[in-house]
């Protein structure tokens, strides 16, 4: 329950996300300030005039507030002065810590809050505000837990890895010098920077942001110095502003002569014109890309196209060195030219404004719906349903490249393996590809180059070292049986792909099924008639027209309807496979604040069925006994991201953790104002989760944003 005491043009009320709360735990508070029309009230900094609200706690013992968490203002400038205003309403949001030893019953919260309201005149206000809170055997939520959750959506983010950089453009003149400030920020329209309030200096507001190149945008400013030397450091909001809202990101730049990456030692450049990259960041994530793609290559996905790369090398080993190093090579050329058709697309859709991820062609349910066909088509051909050269039809060309020995089966073996590779995120390359997708579009391709280089390694140095050659075994008629054996992993492979499918299509996948059970039918007869049969060759063709083209017709196009996939909102619905596992709630960030708020610690699994990491996490390292009662025991809540079809909102969740892709784990402590754990890329072990369940018990130090 909520007093108010007194009020003129605002009415200011206390509002507690929680309406019980168990003791140790943090709590999220909102004051509430609710304007009349035409007037407002002043963010931390109030500018040019104005004054920053306050509150005076008179809280009961073991309650104690943390600092104000102000919401991104906007910013006002009228005849020339700027000032950093709210207007209608706002919800200033302040952390509660309840002590351990607070004993069960209801506390009463008080607080007086004080501030300036303005309209065409300015008048103080102040007005004691109150509200109950009982504690018990647990938080839960109160009424305005959604109202708590809204607001907290619209604080500034606090993103270490953001890249900003700001440097002096040129020497002063008197009391000001003009200032640079350049941040990723692909889509923004508008972008500005809102200084925090200092004694010595003041930004001014004038802004002339130039477009996004490159995907950053570059901010000229003005800074007024009023004492002292002028400043090493800057500290405030960066803004922009595009089509989907307003995002801001709390800094604390150093400021250099020449340019730098936030968080470094300065580099001294001629000119701000082109802003390089810190180097020994790029050669440790070039490090990184290239272990990420040796890594690839133990990918249960990669392992079939790996496995017939050996026999190609088995069969020509010893007779055909040479013939081995070309086809490394061209195999190499394979996975190096994929690379960079994928780091075309990826180029292209930031340029096009939108976000980039790793393995984003797997969110593409036509692409899955070729794949699965293709990777089929290996797989028979490898159980020697049919053979045919380049030269002959081209179903039988597609399904027989994989398994040929010569250049065109090299190079596709490469873009197979790429292909396959892609949906995961190995040990290493999830830091590497966020680290990259920041960057410039040259650093982009370089990085794609570098991860293909180290999926592509291992085959290249076999295939030029004869001694690794001769322990290879000799050729013989195993061989045929082991092609014949390979064919089921691939086969596996081309079931994999058709349960992503299900996420686009639903129940209607059964018709790829039947689909590809036609394309099984008419490769036999291909095979069988066409290939190896002596009479009615060209009966038995045209039966294989007529079941693929009437089979693609009635299934895929009238049945799967398959350029028609279905809308729903990826990360909307929960995986419950397991009715006795964790109780998995779909990821939003309304659902982590209302989590957070309500003083839970949280697990966030950003998972996608294509990522096989993901799903290995999930089945041995999350879902398990141990974590299960972790979780419980803790009073935790279990959130997960879907990212099957590449929502943007988890795309930029993921960017703000330096991620291109999946997996993610996050663990928030159940101190509201403390950071998440980003748990290691790649495999994860039960202890390595339990251990962060465990320290997100231990209270963080406040941050400015619950991120």
């Amino acid at each position: 329950m909520t007093t108010s005491l007194h009020g003129a043009a605002t009415d200011a009320s206390l509002v507690p996300a929680s309406a019980t709360v168990r003791p140790g735990d943090t709590i999220m508070a909102g004051i509430r300030l609710r304007m009349q029309p035409t007037w407002h009230t002043y963010w931390r900094n109030p500018g040019a005039s104005g004054l920053a609200t306050s509150v005076t706690w008179e809280l009961p013992p073991g309650v104690t507030a943390g600092d104000i968490q102000w919401p991104v203002p906007e910013k006002l400038l009228v005849e020339g002065l700027t000032t950093y205003i709210y207007e209608n309403e706002v919800v200033l949001l302040v952390p509660l810590k309840i002590a351990a030893n607070v004993p069960a019953g209801n506390l009463e919260l008080k607080a007086k809050v004080s501030w300036l309201e303005c309209a065409t005149m300015c008048v103080p206000g102040n007005q004691n505000v109150a509200a109950k809170l009982a504690v018990g055997g647990e938080t839960s939520p109160g009424p305005d837990a959604f109202l708590i959750a809204n607001w907290q959506q619209k604080l500034p983010l606090v993103k270490p890895d953001l890249a900003a950089r700001a440097w002096w453009e040129k020497p002063a003149t008197g009391d000001t010098r003009p200032i640079i400030f350049e941040w990723p920020a692909t889509a923004a329209k508008e972008a500005d920077f809102y200084p925090y309030a200092s004694d010595k200096i003041d930004v001014k507001s004038a802004t002339e942001s130039t477009p996004a190149i490159e995907g950053k945008v570059r901010l000229p400013k003005l800074v007024q110095k009023f004492e002292g030397d002028w400043p090493d450091k800057i500290q405030g909001l960066l803004v922009q502003k595009s089509d989907t809202g307003t995002v801001a990101y709390e800094v604390n730049l150093p400021i250099t002569s020449g340019e730098i990456t936030s968080g470094t030692a300065p580099v001294a450049t001629p000119s701000p014109a082109n802003p390089p990259t810190n180097s020994k960041s790029l050669v440790l994530m070039l490090l990184y890309a290239f272990l990420g793609g040796l890594a690839l290559n133990v990918m249960p996905c990669v392992l079939p196209v790996i496995a017939l790369k050996i026999l190609g090398f088995v069969n020509q080993g010893r007779e055909h060195p040479a013939q081995v190093r070309k086809l490394g090579l061209i195999y190499a050329l394979g996975v190096l030219v994929s690379f960079l058709g994928l780091a075309a697309v990826v180029i292209a859709v930031k340029q096009a404004g939108h976000l980039a991820g790793w393995g984003l062609q797997f969110g593409n349910p036509e692409f899955i719906v070729v794949m699965t066909v293709l990777v089929t088509l290996v797989a028979l051909n490898l159980f020697g349903l049919f053979e045919i050269n380049l030269s002959g039809k081209v179903m039988g060309a597609a399904g027989n490249l994989g398994a040929r020995e010569g250049s065109a089966g090299a190079f596709f073996n490469g873009v197979l393996a790429t292909v396959l590779a892609t949906p995961c995120t190995a040990p290493f390359l999830g830091v590497a590809l966020g680290f990259a997708f920041a960057q410039s579009y040259g650093v982009i391709i370089l990085f794609f180059l570098t991860v293909g280089v180290g999926l592509a390694a291992p085959y290249v140095v076999l295939s030029w070292n004869p001694a690794l050659l001769k322990l290879l075994p000799r050729p013989g008629a195993w061989m045929e049986k082991f092609k014949i054996a390979m064919g089921f992993p691939m086969l596996a492979t081309a079931i994999w792909l058709l349960n992503l499918t299900v996420a686009h299509y639903g129940k209607r996948v059964l018709w790829l099924g039947f689909f590809l059970v036609l394309v099984g039918l008419a490769a036999w007869i291909y095979g069988e008639f066409v290939q190896r049969g002596r009479n009615r060759k060209g009966l038995a063709a045209a039966f294989v027209l007529a079941i693929l083209i009437g089979g693609y017709f009635f299934t895929v196009e009238d049945n799967l309807r398959w350029r028609s996939p279905i809308t729903e909102t990826a990360g909307a619905a929960s995986h419950k496979d397991n009715p006795d596992g964790i109780e998995w709630q779909p990821w939003s960030p309304k659902a982590l604040a209302d989590a957070r708020s309500a003083g839970h610690p949280v697990l966030v699994d950003f998972t996608a069925d294509w990522c096989q990491v993901c799903q290995v996490n999930r089945k041995t390292s999350i879902e398990v006994k141990r974590v299960q009662q972790k979780l419980k025991e803790l009073n935790a809540v279990a959130l997960e991201g879907d990212y099957t079809k590449l929502p943007d909102s988890i795309t930029t969740e993921l960017a703000h953790f330096g991620r291109a892709g999946v997996p993610l784990v996050l663990v928030y402590p159940a101190d509201a104002s403390a950071p998440p754990e980003v748990l290691p890329d790649g495999y994860l072990t039960p202890g390595i989760v339990i251990s962060a369940l465990e320290k997100a018990q231990t209270p963080a130090r406040t941050t400015a944003s619950n991120r």
